[in-house]
């Protein structure tokens, strides 16, 4: 393949170039002479240095003719020299010159023949290969004149060639070795007729380049010219390109051809043939019919084949098929445009976009100012180019303001039996939130339109306050969109990017109006609590505007940047604590607590839901795997107490799959899980015991916590650090904590402390213990963090009980913040409290007075068989736990 290319390249420059031939003028008297220069050729080509011509006549006939330079020993362009006059060549110098690229002898160092450093290397060459000179030293190469090539050359040299021809319009390399042959192509060269013809021998097995009868070769040849000759001495190597055929005539005469040989090898006897009289095949006249198509297809389909099979050529044939068929798809792809546009089926890419776009917005009621926006875009869009990358911004921002539901709606259920069908059919509880809906479809029934609200439901995870926004979507018949924000640091998110922005996009609003094709969706802005802040923003500030009822009429896009219309969307946020949800934020929702569940609606979800969706999961029937009431209160004690559904949901699905393994090996056909066999399927129990003391001893009471996880039991234990009478002389005792309390859970153990001595010196002034005792005060589980203030009242009661050395009732459990008089203040998760003492078996509960509401929300089966006590000083709760009858 380098080889081909070098040959094109060269074949390239020699049309580009003249040759430069060397003359070699022994004196000046011969320019005297102006038949000499009539004779010469294309004038063009010369320039005299007039100062050379003695004749006035001559000189000026010269410098407006021939324009010959004519100096001693230069390099100049010829195309012809006249017959008779080769003594103006020197004969033997054969170095010639192209733009670029020099050939000639390499070891002389010479640039361009004719410049600076020509003439030395012109003179050295005369003088070591003049006639009769040195022999000849080192390869020389000769690059000829692509000079018109001749219609009819009738004389030629003749080079016998063997196995592969030269076609027409073919280049090939070829040697020659035989020394007159040699001497002739040399000679032939330096008079500017740089032909031969190349004929092909008979006898495959004849390696000489000359034949001695034209019988030894086929009578068919080629008309080649010499674009390139390399002189190696012994042989010439030369590139040579074919231009028609030949017909060899006859064998010119002896005496010609010794002519132009040198007189070195006129002596050498030769009965080889080097000089054929030649003329040019005419090709026949012929018709080109289908016969003639076919058959020229075939030719040129069998010679690509045999092409194919040199590796030479099998790369550059592959590309060659590659570039045809993609040139062939994208004709005919051409052509599928034309013919489409001309049949209406298609239009010119601008104008197809364009019309896509106001088709969207056909049956849309778009507002006018946003109307303008998109006519001013789609004019700018008939400005640019196709290709250019505004013209790409500028379609992708009208597809987006296009696929927006500018005055799409989708047709509310206003029916309030529907609407509690829907959401008692998905959720078991939730009461709250299932009465905040109604209302929601109430209120918007009597107004006869619909509206947007902001809603925030918190509490513990597994409660279900993904879900039921789904099943609020549905009762509403609302298009429903999520999306999660929890560890989201980029405000892009929420508020989009800009337009100049490589790959830049709307924010998730946008996207959400754009996927549910509604203007009154509801979305679910998931963990709105663990939201994060990075150097792109505070995605929580960014959503201050989409949930402020006064502000989300008009929202605006960093993207569209046009207002949007949000006033109709319900949003829906969930979190589980409302602790880190910014301030500014929570003011702009309505919270709805949804608290956890009790071991009844765990029970009672479990068999509605739970149960038979994951059977039916699993592949298995009623009849072939149940689980009874009794496992599943096992199950629920035991295993899954935490506040949400989703450990009891995946419980019942490994006992399902466990199932479905025995019956699929064949070692039952039917299971039923009792809580016998439970075990089998879930392990050992993780709760074996429902709280650590069934007896509690002095110094120590059940308080109630609240956790992210639901509610639960907390003992507080108080004992004696050093023995009473290691009291310090001074009479000031000491109190420590531990179980990795939080600072506010320390305070509140410093006030129940200084109060607790304080009214125990109302009750017994002659009790001195909390004075002068050094006190250690824990709380079990100190590997839990905890921390707040509803503990006050738990731990008074727990020093009183030390001081006097008296347990406290039984089974009694109590919240409540002390004040340091002896207020009891108000405290937050009453429910989950609630549930956690009913599950630890508790009889008695105490709650400060404030929280009275709150408990009255409780449903029957919370409270009932609860003992409850309100109270709003410490002084009401010392006669509950320590009653008077007590021993």
């Amino acid at each position: 393949m380098a080889v081909c290319v070098k040959i094109l390249s060269a074949a390239r420059q020699l049309h580009r170039n003249a040759a430069h031939v060397k003359l070699n003028w022994p004196n000046r008297s011969i320019l005297t002479d102006t038949s000499v220069l009539n004779r010469l050729k294309h004038p063009r080509f010369y320039h005299i240095n007039t100062g050379w011509f003695s004749d006035t006549a001559l000189k000026t006939r010269i410098t407006a003719s021939y324009r010959v330079t004519a100096r001693h020993h230069r390099w100049m362009r010829v195309v012809a020299v006249f017959h008779g006059q080769t003594e103006l060549l020197t004969p033997t110098y054969r170095p010639y010159k192209l733009q670029d690229r020099t050939f000639g002898n390499r070891s002389s160092g010479a640039d361009f023949p004719g410049e600076d450093g020509g003439d030395t290397a012109g003179s050295g060459g005369e003088e070591s290969a003049g006639d009769g000179g040195a022999p000849y030293n080192g390869s020389q190469i000769t690059a000829l004149t692509p000079m018109m090539v001749p219609e009819v050359f009738p004389n030629v040299p003749l080079i016998a060639v063997s196995r592969n021809p030269v076609f027409p319009r073919f280049i090939k390399i070829i040697e020659v070795k035989n020394e007159a042959l040699m001497e002739l192509l040399r000679r032939k060269v330096r008079l500017a007729q740089p032909y031969a013809g190349v004929f092909l021998k008979k006898d495959d097995n004849n390696e000489s380049d000359v034949v001695e009868s034209l019988d030894s070769i086929y009578s068919i040849g080629s008309f080649v010219q010499i674009h390139e000759m390399q002189d190696l001495g012994d042989k010439l190597r030369m590139i040579v390109m074919g231009h028609r055929r030949l017909e060899t005539l006859l064998v010119m005469g002896k005496m010609h051809s010794e002519a132009d040989l040198g007189p070195e090898l006129q002596t050498l006897p030769s009965s080889n043939i080097l000089m054929v009289e030649v003329a040019n095949v005419q090709h026949e006249q012929f018709t080109v019919t289908e016969e003639v198509k076919a058959l020229t297809s075939e030719i040129v389909k069998t010679i690509r084949d045999i092409i194919a099979l040199n590796p030479l050529y099998r790369s550059v044939l592959t590309v060659e098929e590659k570039i045809k068929q993609t040139h062939r798809k994208y004709l005919l792809q051409e052509q599928l445009k034309i013919i489409k546009k001309e049949l209406g089926l298609e239009k010119e890419d601008k104008e197809a976009i364009e019309e896509k776009f106001r088709e969207r917005l056909k049956d849309r009621a778009v507002p006018q100012h946003i109307m303008d926006v998109i006519s001013e875009e789609l004019n700018k869009l008939g400005l640019l180019d196709n290709h250019s990358s505004e013209f790409n911004v500028t379609r992708n921002y009208l597809d987006w303001l296009t696929s927006m539901p500018w005055g799409t709606n989708s047709e509310e259920n206003l029916s309030l039996e529907r609407a509690k069908e829907v959401l008692e059919e998905d959720h078991y509880g939730m009461d709250d939130v299932k009465k905040r809906i109604l209302e929601f479809i109430a209120v918007s029934q009597l107004r006869g339109s619909t509206q947007g609200k902001i809603l925030c439901f918190y509490g513990p995870p597994g409660v279900g306050k993904t879900s039921i926004a789904r099943s609020i979507a549905r009762a509403l018949n609302r298009q429903y969109f999520r999306f999660s924000v929890g560890g989201m640091t980029d405000v892009a998110e929420i508020k989009g990017h800009r337009r100049t922005y490589v790959g830049a996009m709307p924010g998730k609003i946008i996207q959400c109006l754009k996927k549910t094709k509604t203007e009154n969706p509801l979305v679910l802005i998931d963990e709105v609590d663990k939201m994060g802040r990075g150097y792109q923003g505070d995605p929580s500030s960014a959503l201050l505007e989409l949930l402020d009822p006064e502000q989300n009429a008009n929202f605006l896009d960093h993207y569209l940047d046009v207002p949007v219309d949000l006033s109709k969307v319900l949003f829906i946020c969930t979190a589980n604590v409302v602790d880190t949800i910014p301030e500014p934020l929570r003011d702009r929702m309505e919270m709805i607590n949804v608290s956890g569940y009790v071991a009844q609606e765990k029970l009672a979800i479990a068999e509605r839901y739970l149960v038979p969706q994951l059977r039916s999961l699993c592949g298995l029937t009623e009849v072939k795997a149940s689980i009874s009431s009794d496992a599943l209160s096992v199950l629920i004690r035991q295993y899954c107490r935490e506040s949400g559904v989703r450990n009891l949901q995946k419980q019942v699905e490994k006992v399902f799959r466990k199932v479905a393994y025995r019956i699929v090996s064949g070692k039952q056909t039917t299971v039923t899980v009792t809580p016998d066999n439970l075990q089998e399927y879930v392990g050992k129990p993780v709760f074996t015991v429902d709280r650590m003391y069934d007896v509690t001893p002095p110094g120590v009471v059940m308080g109630l916590a609240w956790t992210a996880l639901g509610g639960s039991t907390m003992f507080i234990e108080t004992s004696l650090r050093r023995p009473v009478g290691g009291a310090d002389p001074k009479g000031e005792g000491s109190l420590e904590v531990t179980g990795q309390l939080g600072d506010i859970m320390k305070e509140s153990a410093k006030i129940a402390s200084t109060f607790a001595r304080a009214f125990l010196m109302g009750q017994e002034p002659q009790n001195q213990f909390l004075v002068n005792s050094h006190l250690h005060l824990h709380v079990p589980e100190g590997a839990t963090p905890k921390d707040g203030p509803s503990a006050g009242c738990t731990i008074v009661t727990a020093l009183l009980s030390l001081a006097t050395n008296r347990p406290v009732r039984q089974n009694v459990a109590m919240t409540g913040e002390v004040s340091l008089t002896g207020k009891i203040l108000p405290v937050g998760g009453i429910k989950e409290k609630t549930i956690a003492a009913r599950r630890a078996g508790v009889t008695c509960i105490i709650l400060p007075a404030e929280n009275r509401k709150d408990y009255s929300d409780l449903p029957d089966y919370i409270t009932q068989g609860l003992e409850v006590h309100f109270v709003d000083h410490y002084s009401q709760i010392y006669p509950i736990v320590f009653p008077q009858n007590q021993s």
